[in-house]
């Protein structure tokens, strides 16, 4: 099983990147998933999670209305867009997948975990 977040990098404050997460090695359209997030110092948190089927989402406060996450079952991956970017969205971002959507949403006990990717958001 792996879970490859890619599409990080360095962007200025009220800039856009885009994260994917391509999966392999489980039946991905069975699962939920989500991306998380930890800045430096901070405990990891839930930036955004969305159903197997794509059709119900769940959003940070910190993030609703800036950041969108879809996922396309036919290409096994899941998108996170990001736009308006702040500083205080710096952190290492992590693609995360489980059946059960409590699991997903607060991060206990997640099935399968991504290595994650680096968002600097800086002038």
């Amino acid at each position: 099983v792996q879970l490859v977040e890619s599409g990080g990098g360095l962007v200025q404050p009220g800039g856009s990147l885009r994260l994917s997460c391509a999966a392999s090695g489980f039946t991905f359209s069975s699962y939920g998933m989500s991306w998380y997030r930890q800045a430096p110092g901070k405990e990891r948190e839930l930036v955004a999670a969305i159903r197997s089927a794509g059709g119900n989402t769940n959003y940070a406060t910190s993030v609703k209305g800036r950041f969108t996450i879809s996922r396309d079952n036919a290409k096994d991956t899941v998108l996170l867009q990001m736009n308006s970017l702040k500083p205080e969205d710096t952190a290492v971002y992590y693609c995360a997948a489980d059946q059960n959507w409590y699991a997903l949403v607060s991060g206990t006990g997640v099935t399968y975990w991504g290595k994650g990717a680096l968002v600097t958001v800086s002038s």
